[in-house]
């Protein structure tokens, strides 16, 4: 490969998906959920349609094809369409990519509003490792707020939102981990430095 900016573009792009595809294969072998999952039953019918999808698929693709497919969780009804953002740049490789994504349901509710916004800004890469630290700051706002129906999760991605409108662009991971952290503190939540949200 040429050691010019095309190589090293190309080398980067290989490089993120072989990181996508070490975190995929993680999520799916991960036993301590920290949301309760999507039941395994539920996702049956769900997973032989979404077989029958040709993949890579796009989040436009999925929903037209599954958007009306209600999932059943511990935390309530969703569709697809509420889970999955309906944006061409979402790319999934395979089956089991929506099937993660819609086993979190409210961390998958966020991070659709996020995205979809984030489709308002120009010239702006919403990288994998941007999304990922997204994910995880909601994920740890579930487990901290469990009983509070989310609210850390809305508040948080409203923030997001709110800041993609004001700034017109993406506030950086530590930012958001940043204003989580305030969020939890200002709620009665500890947060520990040692923790991912401990800004």
């Amino acid at each position: 490969m040429a050691d010019d900016r095309n190589g090293r573009d190309k080398q980067a792009r290989d490089a993120e998906r072989r990181q996508q595809e070490r975190d995929l294969a993680t999520e799916l072998e991960r036993g301590d959920e920290k949301e309760p999952p999507v039941e395994a039953a539920e996702l049956g019918d769900f997973e032989a349609e979404l077989e029958a999808m040709n993949f890579p698929a796009t989040g436009t693709e999925i929903v037209a094809a599954l958007g009306d497919r209600a999932i059943e969780s511990v935390e309530g009804s969703y569709t697809v369409e509420d889970l999955v953002p309906e944006t061409d740049e979402e790319t999934f490789d395979t089956p089991a990519a929506v099937r993660v994504q819609v086993q979190r349901p409210t961390v998958a509710a966020a991070m659709k509003r996020v995205v979809e916004s984030s489709e308002t800004l120009r010239n702006t890469e919403f990288s994998w490792t941007q999304r990922k630290a997204y994910e995880m700051t909601f994920q740890e706002l579930a487990a901290i707020d469990a009983d509070d129906d989310d609210e850390g999760i809305t508040a948080i991605s409203d923030w997001i939102v709110d800041h993609i409108g004001e700034k017109e662009k993406l506030p950086t991971s530590r930012a958001v981990r940043r204003q989580a952290a305030k969020f939890c503190r200002a709620n009665g939540y500890q947060v520990r430095v040692d923790e991912w949200l401990g800004i």
